[in-house]
């Protein structure tokens, strides 16, 4: 694998965001909004260009990557590698769990634990080999003073039940303030096995909530529920793997649909978001999804969705110094078409939506340094790790 490291110097410029956040595409269905402020809201422009530093190129699909306070960055790889980098060295870092590296499983999110600096603990989700099938697990472990290894590896959950299938894994993990993770699943994508995202007898389809230390029960709004499983926290989802805390400690989603229909969500404890009994999307082979409804008693609405698609995965609500007028809007990463994803949000509402393009490819992950850029990982075959900066 080869990793060619750049300096500060090799800019490429990219550019302005398109004029045009839905470029004269069709949407896929007449289904028709329950809000005005629910899909294609109005266009923005910015006026930024944006300069591109390839910080990490010749990566193999990179998945995820997080800041350490020192200001280095983990980056994982989907084969199953995840490096260190640190003052324009890449470290390998061995020791990590073996993946099932097929489709869209590998190694996925990478999540640094709020206490990093006494304990260096991080956590790792992954496609999980099993017998029988696979599916998503999330490890706890501790990164060496060298960066190169990890230890003390204890494996905090696995998803249940096994599938034999290659995709819709989520993997999306989300610290909280409150000594937990949030964790987003997939639900496997195949039919029937996609409707067991209704049950709560198992973790398809799910976002759950766990404990940051193994053995260490939360109290979730399902717990004690008959039949539910204790860590489920909100149900109804197809494959969310764009997940983010507001400067509130609002947890919120954003979930690749199907044709048409990708979600934001505003997560609310014990909440029902529908999949697949509604949608605003259709099956990828033009057939409505279940009933083709969008609305149901007990379900809740997405704060925004898109049809066409934009293929969510990576956000954050920008704070940096960097886009001074960016202050508190979602970015979000995106994979068809490639770009990143600006909205601005008046209320719980997204008031306005611009679209960037870098020209890098597809952003898989968005993370934001210290000093207010934005770096990105691409989801290529030859991808890399790259830092956005405003022009000028």
């Amino acid at each position: 694998m080869k990793h060619a490291l750049c300096t500060a110097a090799a800019l490429l410029a990219a550019s302005t965001a398109l004029a045009d956040p839905w470029p004269q595409e069709a949407p896929n269905t007449s289904y028709q909004p329950a809000f005005p402020e629910q899909t294609r809201a109005p266009a923005m422009q910015s006026d930024i260009t944006l300069k591109v530093e390839p910080v990490i190129e010749g990566l193999e699909n990179p998945w995820a990557l997080a800041f350490l306070p020192d200001g280095s960055a983990l980056i994982t790889e989907r084969p199953g590698r995840l490096s260190l980098w640190k003052d324009g060295t890449v470290t390998p870092v061995t020791g990590i769990p073996e993946v099932f590296a097929e489709g869209q499983g590998g190694l996925l999110d990478v999540a640094v634990s709020p206490d990093f600096a006494r304990s260096r603990t991080i956590f790792l989700s992954y496609a999980e080999p099993r017998e029988g099938g696979n599916g998503t697990a999330v490890a706890r472990m501790q990164l060496a003073e060298d960066g190169a290894s990890v230890q003390d590896v204890a494996v905090l959950f696995s998803q249940q039940p096994t599938y034999d299938g290659a995709l819709h894994f989520g993997g999306r993990i989300v610290p909280d303030p409150n000594g937990g993770l949030f964790i987003t699943l997939g639900e496997r994508s195949d039919v029937p096995i996609r409707d067991s995202a209704q049950s709560l007898d198992n973790h398809l389809g799910k976002l759950i909530r766990i404990s940051r230390l193994p053995g260490t029960p939360l109290e979730n709004p399902l717990a004690g529920q008959d039949g539910a499983l204790p860590e489920i926290y909100a149900l109804g989802l197809r494959n969310v793997q764009a997940a983010t805390l507001d400067a509130d400690g609002q947890l919120w989603t954003v979930e690749h649909g199907p044709r048409g229909g990708d979600e934001l969500n505003r997560i609310e404890p014990g909440k029902n978001y529908g999949w697949p009994v509604i949608s605003y999307g259709i099956n990828y082979n033009g057939t409505p999804v279940n009933e083709g409804i969008t609305s149901r008693d007990g379900m809740e609405q997405p704060v925004y969705y898109w049809d066409p698609v934009i293929a969510p995965s990576g956000a954050l609500f920008y704070d940096g110094p960097l886009f001074a007028d960016w202050q508190g809007d979602l970015l979000i990463g995106a994979m068809n078409p490639p770009g990143l994803v600006r909205l601005t949000l008046t209320d719980g509402k997204v008031t306005g939506e611009e679209r960037l393009d870098p020209g890098i490819g597809r952003i898989r992950d968005v993370q934001q340094a210290e000093d207010g850029s934005i770096w990105v990982v691409t989801d290529e075959g030859d991808g890399g790790l790259y830092r956005l900066t405003p022009e000028g």
